[in-house]
């Protein structure tokens, strides 16, 4: 059978078998290997991966050291049960969150994903208050469950018919300066955003918060960052509160945004970090980490999983956590981020299409427009630059709240070599359809 055989073969097997009615599309590529930021197709094509499975793989594709230490791992024991006995990688990986998240978060629960995570972040939260409403930021994105939906401030993401959703959930308006909710400009809006917290505490709830969650910066969003100071503005009005805060590093987290953790930027500790996606490279596996006195709330019965904290996994975390260490692929993501976003703002005077050009680290956003004065938002057109990459051998992401800001957030041992074809390919489709 000829490999184009094969590949329509796979093609037509996942529409008849896998539930993919919840996505748009899949991307046409059948991947057979990948190595670091390098994706091979079953043709034998070669694809510079920049979304690295939704900002997983962050360590990088089959990465020799991880793959290692799961199938080490794998050989003597694949599963027993994190909470039914003590298993030494889990427990280890649970010291070494403890040493890598600000004081004083030192306890983690484990799950398998980032949703999983939230939830467990909820629920703590409510069991430690004594509250039960949350309030979340508009635009956000927390996980599809139930409860992580509810707390997502996008309408596109949860639909009528799949509610009744929770109650008790406010939210505030989204540090996105770009698209500022009071038309205002930073800094002379004096991160109105941020106060306006306020009263959304004092108006739209009934003052029973038990918690406000944000991620350190939005991913499903839009890649929006926040201003330096807004985290700290926010830090205090919830303080006054006695709000707990919540930080979602589900996607932000392990060096994506030149910090190991994003928060680290805004210089505050918050009371529980959410992650997952790059805790284990691609292994599945989600974790909460708060302080001890919030972690000992539980009563039995309260919350448990099968297999989170999964030894495979927590061994392939460990040597994930290792690796981005001793590589200091933090660091390295600051430099690759600057010199992106450097180029990026070159495009940026050279091609109408493009309204703004924003990130962290390797974590970056191009939103395009169809006017840059009115910025009509270019969905269509960012849909078809991302197909164009495709074809010309680049994969990048595509979203936030509007459908049009490409997404580039590459593993993060990406080569200055792919970097620079990257973005020769990412011209090129832009200047196909500016």
């Amino acid at each position: 059978m000829k490999k184009m055989d094969r590949s329509e073969e796979i093609k037509e097997k996942a529409k008849k078998y896998l539930v993919t009615s919840s996505v748009s599309k899949i991307e046409p590529v059948v991947i057979a290997k990948a190595k670091g930021a390098i994706i091979v197709d079953i043709e034998g094509k070669e694809f510079i991966d920049c979304f690295a499975g939704f900002s997983v793989v962050n360590a990088g594709h089959c990465q020799q050291q991880i793959v290692d230490a799961a199938m080490n791992q794998a050989k003597k024991l694949i599963h027993a049960g994190t909470y039914l006995y003590y298993i030494e990688p889990t427990i280890n990986l649970a010291e070494k969150l403890a040493e890598l998240t600000p004081s004083p978060l030192q306890m983690t629960f484990f799950a398998n994903s980032g949703a999983e995570a939230v939830e467990a972040a909820l629920k703590l939260a409510r069991k430690f208050t004594k509250r039960y409403e949350f309030v979340s930021l508009m635009g956000s994105f927390h996980g599809r469950t139930i409860g992580a939906l509810s707390i997502t401030g996008q309408s596109n993401k949860k639909k009528y018919d799949m509610g009744p959703f929770l109650q008790g959930v406010a939210f505030a308006n989204p540090p996105y300066c770009y698209r500022c909710d009071f038309e205002k400009e930073y800094p002379s809006c004096d991160l109105l955003c941020a106060r306006s917290l306020k009263n959304t505490i004092e108006f739209r709830t009934s003052k029973g918060v038990a918690a406000f969650i944000a991620e350190p910066v939005m991913g499903e969003g839009g890649i929006i960052v926040p201003p330096p100071n807004y985290f700290k503005v926010v830090k205090e009005i919830l303080d006054n509160n006695n709000i707990l805060f919540i930080a979602d590093e589900v996607q932000t987290g392990f060096a994506r945004t030149g910090k190991f953790f994003a928060i680290e930027h805004f210089n505050i500790t918050p009371d529980f970090i959410t992650m997952a996606k790059g805790i284990a490279n691609g292994f599945p596996l989600g974790a909460c980490t708060t302080r001890s006195d919030i972690g000992n709330s539980f009563e039995p019965g309260d919350h448990f999983s099968s297999f989170g904290g999964n030894p495979v996994s927590a061994a392939a975390s460990l040597a994930n956590i290792k690796f981005m260490l001793e590589e200091n692929l933090a660091e390295k993501a600051k430099d690759d981020g600057n010199y992106i976003l450097k180029r990026l703002t070159e495009l940026k005077s050279k091609y109408k299409i493009i309204g703004d050009v924003r990130g962290k680290g390797l974590m970056i956003g191009i939103e395009l427009v169809k006017d840059q004065i009115k910025k009509i938002p270019a969905k269509q057109e960012t849909s078809k630059i991302r197909d164009i990459c495709r074809e010309n051998g680049l994969l990048i992401g595509s979203g936030g709240m509007f459908g049009c800001v490409l997404r580039i957030q590459p593993p993060l041992v990406i080569t200055m070599e792919e970097i620079d074809r990257s973005l020769e390919i990412l011209e090129n489709a832009i200047k196909t359809i500016n």
